[in-house]
């Protein structure tokens, strides 16, 4: 299950477990909801450096092919 997804549904058992007055069913959305929450942080951050991996792969090719250019003028 997805990050939001598990979130909502934490979301939505916790708020289930205050009206029912059931801690158990309370408690498991609170954890499910920050499981949740996590997921989605984890996952900004994955996006983040997969980014700027790929920046620096390029720019690292773009260093690499001007030292090309520039020892083949020689």
């Amino acid at each position: 299950m997805g990050g939001k997804s598990e979130k909502r549904k934490g979301q939505v058992e916790e708020v289930a477990g205050i009206i029912t007055g059931n801690k158990n069913l309370e408690s498991k959305g609170k954890a499910d909801r920050r499981a949740g929450e996590a997921k989605e942080k984890v996952g900004h951050v994955k996006d983040k450096v997969e980014k700027t991996a790929k920046k620096a792969e390029s720019k690292a090719g773009k260093i690499i092919d001007k030292a090309k250019d520039a020892s083949r003028r020689k």
